[in-house]
């Protein structure tokens, strides 16, 4: 049986921290590309670079939400 909603320390659920991550992911990298657009708009280098710092952060993020996730099913496989 999954630990699925178990909220117990040590009990992590990937699954569940996978998907909050993948949304914030997505968030981040949105908002990244809203910088870029407007320090492309007002000429601003510097918050084009911190634009686009926030776009890969969010990238990283959403990676990391899937592995986090590709794992928690593998180990609710094996629980099985």
């Amino acid at each position: 049986m999954s630990n699925r909603y178990n909220n117990e320390p040590g009990n992590r659920n990937l699954g569940t921290q996978g998907n909050k991550d993948t949304l914030s992911g997505k968030a981040k990298e949105m908002g990244g590309k809203m910088k870029q657009m407007f320090g492309k708009m007002t000429g601003k280098r510097s918050m084009q670079a911190r634009g686009r710092a926030q776009e890969t952060g969010g990238n990283l993020q959403q990676g990391t939400g899937k592995v986090e996730r590709k794992v928690d099913d593998v180990v609710d496989d094996v629980k099985r």
